[in-house]
């Protein structure tokens, strides 16, 4: 990670920063960018959520996590109980901090800086337990999250308006490695 800092983000004051590292790392369109700006911004107002920010020594910003305290009120809970339910997972909706959003650019991926940003977000969590979403499809993010202590809870998970199928995996806190 030579010259990348990871540390507190202002992401309402950078989500244009971020959404353009999501936008690379995800693949996603302009119409895409905008609706995501909206609910990040919905997000931030949320108890308890935080963000980190990967910077470079200009400042940079290459990578970014947020994540708050889950609430089975909020849409992503309610999109993902049904599904957790049919497996008996549905439990971890409750006492877990939830993983937002993690990317990282990618001319910066396979550093350690997800690695960085998602168990230095997850240190500080004062619930015992994480969960998140991914896509449903071997990738280096879904072995990252296996190596820090996360498995599958339920998969395949259609959220509404998104092409390819999901997972909804959770970890035991303080991950691991």
């Amino acid at each position: 990670m030579d010259d990348i800092v990871v540390g507190p983000l202002d992401l309402a004051a950078r989500v244009d920063d971020a959404l353009a590292v999501q936008a690379l790392a995800f693949g996603l369109t302009e119409e895409e960018i905008a609706v995501r700006r909206h609910i990040v911004l919905r997000h931030l107002a949320s108890r308890g959520s935080r963000a980190l920010g990967a910077t470079t020594g200009s400042g940079r910003l290459v990578g970014f996590v947020y994540g708050m305290p889950n609430d089975r009120g909020h849409w992503w809970s309610g999109v993902v109980e049904p599904y957790l339910c049919a497996t008996g997972t549905d439990g971890w909706l409750d006492d877990s901090f939830v993983i937002t959003e993690l990317h990282v650019h990618p001319d910066f991926q396979k550093r350690g800086i997800g690695r960085s940003l998602i168990t230095t977000i997850t240190d500080s969590a004062a619930e015992p337990r994480s969960i998140l979403s991914a896509i449903d499809a071997e990738s280096p993010a879904r072995a990252l999250y296996r190596k820090l202590g996360y498995r599958d809870l339920a998969r395949p998970v259609h959220f509404p308006s998104a092409p390819s199928p999901y997972v909804v995996m959770g970890a035991p806190l303080p991950l691991l490695g």
